[in-house]
């Protein structure tokens, strides 16, 4: 009798211990919504740094962008831009500079919206040289397809994710 006692008590106590546990899709589901919650708070900051896995310039082929450093850095008012370009550019762009899209002035013209799976974030810059218009797309895990279109350059699209940035 009280090896049946017994045998009764371990297994219910067993049963109650695998009751406790998260299963795997429980596990994803939560990590998830925290990665959702993180990125929601860096978007709502307007202080996040963009970075380019990929570049995709019009007209050519695909560019891998792992070994080069690139940012597009959000800080509250100001848009600084570090990022290689490939494309075609037309007048306005003289020979010897860094050939990039490197700028950083005040964001003009800001504004989120929110759709079912991503916030699209759209803003302009204006240095002394041109305007450049930026459309970036930000998934809810965190990756992120940046667009910058200038009056003298043709469009280019990049692939990437975005983070947070310590200040320096």
């Amino acid at each position: 009798m009280k090896t049946i006692i017994l045998t009764f008590f371990l297994s219910f106590s067993m049963l109650i211990g695998f009751a406790q546990e998260k299963t795997k899709q429980q596990l994803k589901e939560e990590k998830k919504l925290a990665k959702q919650k993180e990125v929601e708070a860096l978007v709502d900051s307007k202080e996040f740094e963009f970075q380019a896995t990929m570049a995709y310039p019009q007209g050519t082929r695909s560019i891998d962008m792992t070994t080069n450093s690139n940012f597009l850095r959000f800080e509250k008012d100001t848009i600084h831009s570090e990022m290689p370009y490939f494309g075609r550019a037309y007048s306005g762009v003289g020979y010897g500079g860094s050939g990039g899209l490197d700028f950083k002035g005040p964001i003009q013209n800001y504004s989120i919206a929110k759709d079912k799976k991503s916030y699209i974030i759209k803003a302009e810059v204006k240095d002394k040289t041109d305007l450049y218009s930026i459309v970036l797309t930000v998934f809810f895990e965190g990756n992120a397809s940046l667009t910058i279109n200038t009056s003298n350059r043709s469009m280019i699209s990049y692939r990437g994710s975005i983070d947070k940035f310590v200040k320096k």
